[in-house]
C-alpha cells in the first residue's frame, strides 16, 4: 500500500503547531508554576521535608572560630603607653543549632526557641583550650568606667574590692576559662551586693551566656498567607519593638531572625534581620552574583554605614552615644557595661581606632562579613559573620587598679561563624529547587523549537510532494497529447490519397 507522502507532510505540520502552541503556553504558565513550586517548598510547614528540616535543624556543619587579642605590654599600658597585641588562634568550636517548642499560630506565625551547643574541634584550631593568654579584665577596667561618675569615696571602696579579690586590670588565663567561665570570688560578691551589675550568677566567661541557651522567644511569618512575609520576626520575648535604643527607628525589629529570607530576590533586595546578641536590627546589601557546586547565588555583605555613627550616618544617631565610626555602644543591652561591637581588626572602621592599637591588620578578605544567598529561594549557601568584642578602657580616678591607661577601645576577641550547604543535602537542594525549574524553563523554548522546527521541515516535505506530483500529472498530459498529434497526421494523409484516387477514376 502506497504511503500518501502529502498526507503525513500535514500531519507532522499540524504535530508541529500543537507542539508549538503548548510551548508558547508553557512560556505564559511556566513561571507561574516554578513560583508556584519555589512558594511550595519555601513556607514553613512540615510537609516541606528539605527546607523544613533545614529551618528546623541546620543539617550542615557549622562552626565558631575565636581569635583572641593577647595583650604584650600590660605594664606599659597601665603607664599610658600604646596597647601590643597579638592575634591567636583560631579555636574553633562545633555549633549545634536546634528549634524545640516548635508552635504554630493560626494567624500564620510560628514561634520557638533555638538552643544552641558548643564543642571545641581540636584538629580544627590553631591551639588547645589550654592556652595561656591575656586579655583585659572586663570585671575591673569595664566596672571602673561605669563608675566613674559615682562619688569619689565608692570609687575607693570598689578599688579596695578589687584588692581585696586579688582582682588586676589584666587577667592571664587558659582560653577555655576565658571562654566559659572561671570562679571568681569577685563575682559572687557582687551578685550578692549589687544584684543585677554583671549578667552572670555563676562563672564569669566571654561566652558563658552562649553555650547551652537559646536566643529567646521568636515568632515568625510562615509565609502560607503571605511568601513575602515568611521568616520575617513578628516578636521576639513578646516583643514588637526594643527598649534598647533611643529612637522608634533604631528599636524597630526588622527582617528575619538571620537564617532564611523570602524567596525571589533581585539585586535591589536586602537582607535584614534582628540579632538578639547585638541587640538590633542589621542589614546588608547585594555586592555581586557567583556560583557555588553549581547553584547560582547573590553575595551580601555589610555596607560601610552599619556601625557609622550619628555623625557619619545620621539614622544610626539612635545607637548613641557613640564613639567613632565603627563601633556599635552595646552597654545599654549589657548592664551599661561600656562594650563596643565591631568588625575583626576595625575592618570598615575610623582609621584612628587602628592607631590606638599596635598589630592590627584589618582586610575584606579575612574580616569582611557576607551571606551568599540563593535569590529563587531566599536560603543560604554559604555564611561568615565576622564580629569583634572591643572594651573601652581609661585611667578612672580613684581606683588604682586603672594606673594611668589612656583612653581606648581595646579589642579582646573577635569571632566568626561560618557554615555552607554540603554533602547530600546539596544534591536535594539542586535538584529540586534548581535543575527542575531549569528543566522546566528551557523544556519550554526546547517545545517552541522543535514545533517551529517540524513545521518548517513538514512543510518544505509538502511543498517538495505537491511540485513532484505536479510535474508527474503536467509529464502524463504531455505524453498525451503528443500521441495524438502523432497520430493525426496519418489520418490526413490518408484521405488526401483516397481524394487523389478519386480525381485520378473521373479522369
Amino acid at each position: 500500500m502506497a504511503i500518501n507522502k502529502s498526507k503525513v507532510a500535514v500531519g507532522f505540520i499540524v504535530a508541529g503547531g500543537l507542539t508549538l502552541i503548548f510551548g508558547a503556553i508553557s512560556v505564559i504558565v511556566g513561571p507561574t508554576v516554578i513560583s508556584n513550586q519555589v512558594v511550595k517548598h519555601t513556607v514553613i510547614d512540615p510537609k516541606n521535608d528539605l527546607t523544613y528540616t533545614m529551618w528546623k535543624d541546620i543539617p550542615v556543619p557549622f562552626f565558631m572560630s575565636v581569635y583572641f587579642f593577647n595583650v604584650l605590654n600590660p605594664a606599659e599600658i597601665l603607664k599610658g603607653e600604646k596597647p601590643m597585641v597579638e592575634q591567636r588562634g583560631p579555636y574553633v568550636y562545633r555549633k549545634q543549632c536546634q528549634k524545640e517548642n516548635i508552635t504554630f499560630h493560626p494567624n500564620g506565625t510560628v514561634s520557638y526557641r533555638e538552643y544552641r551547643q558548643y564543642h571545641f574541634e581540636p584538629s580544627m584550631s590553631a591551639g588547645n583550650e589550654s592556652d595561656v593568654v591575656t586579655i583585659p579584665n572586663m570585671l575591673v577596667l569595664g566596672a571602673s568606667v561605669m563608675m566613674e561618675n559615682l562619688p569619689y569615696v565608692l570609687r575607693l571602696m570598689m578599688s579596695a574590692t578589687f584588692k581585696t579579690f586579688k582582682e588586676g586590670p589584666f587577667l592571664t588565663k587558659p582560653v577555655g576559662e576565658l571562654m566559659w567561665g572561671y570562679d571568681s570570688g569577685l563575682v559572687d560578691f557582687l551578685n550578692q551586693y549589687l544584684p543585677g551589675m554583671i549578667p552572670t550568677s555563676g562563672k564569669f566567661g566571654l561566652f558563658s551566656e552562649f553555650n547551652n541557651s537559646n536566643t529567646g522567644l521568636f515568632t515568625v511569618f510562615t509565609g502560607k498567607d503571605d511568601i513575602r512575609k515568611v521568616h520575617r520576626v513578628d516578636s521576639w520575648n513578646g516583643l514588637t519593638e526594643l527598649p534598647y535604643w533611643r529612637t522608634a527607628q533604631s528599636n524597630m525589629i526588622n527582617g528575619t531572625a538571620g537564617q532564611m529570607w523570602p524567596p525571589f530576590m533581585t539585586k535591589e533586595s536586602t537582607l535584614p534581620f534582628y540579632s538578639p546578641d547585638a541587640c538590633r536590627s542589621m542589614e546588608l546589601v547585594y555586592q555581586r552574583p557567583g556560583e557555588m557546586k553549581g547553584i547560582p547565588l547573590y553575595r551580601y555583605v555589610a555596607p560601610k554605614t552599619l556601625f557609622a555613627n550619628g555623625t557619619d550616618y545620621a539614622p544610626n544617631e539612635g545607637f548613641c552615644p557613640c564613639r567613632q565610626s565603627g563601633l556599635l555602644n552595646v552597654s545599654s543591652c549589657r548592664h551599661n557595661s561600656p562594650v563596643f561591637i565591631s568588625h575583626p581588626h576595625f575592618f570598615n572602621a575610623d582609621p584612628v581606632l587602628l592607631d590606638y592599637v599596635q598589630g592590627l591588620n584589618p582586610s575584606e578578605e579575612k574580616h569582611g562579613l557576607f551571606i551568599d544567598i540563593h535569590p529563587q529561594t531566599g536560603v543560604p549557601l554559604n555564611v561568615s559573620i565576622r564580629l569583634q568584642l572591643n572594651l573601652y578602657m581609661k585611667k578612672v580616678s580613684g581606683i588604682t587598679e586603672t594606673g594611668k591607661i589612656s583612653d581606648v577601645v581595646m579589642p579582646m576577641i573577635w569571632f566568626e561563624e561560618n557554615g555552607y550547604i554540603d554533602g547530600p543535602i546539596v544534591n536535594t537542594f539542586r535538584t529540586n529547587l534548581v535543575v527542575l525549574p531549569t528543566v522546566l524553563e528551557y523544556l519550554q523554548y526546547i517545545l517552541i523549537g522543535l514545533g517551529l522546527a517540524t513545521i518548517i521541515i513538514a512543510a518544505v516535505v509538502y511543498r517538495k510532494v505537491k511540485r513532484s506530483n505536479l510535474n508527474v500529472s503536467l509529464s502524463s498530459t504531455f505524453i498525451k497529447n503528443v500521441g495524438a498529434a502523432e497520430k493525426e497526421p496519418v489520418k490526413g494523409s490518408h484521405g488526401l490519397e483516397t481524394k487523389k484516387k478519386s480525381i485520378s477514376t473521373s479522369e
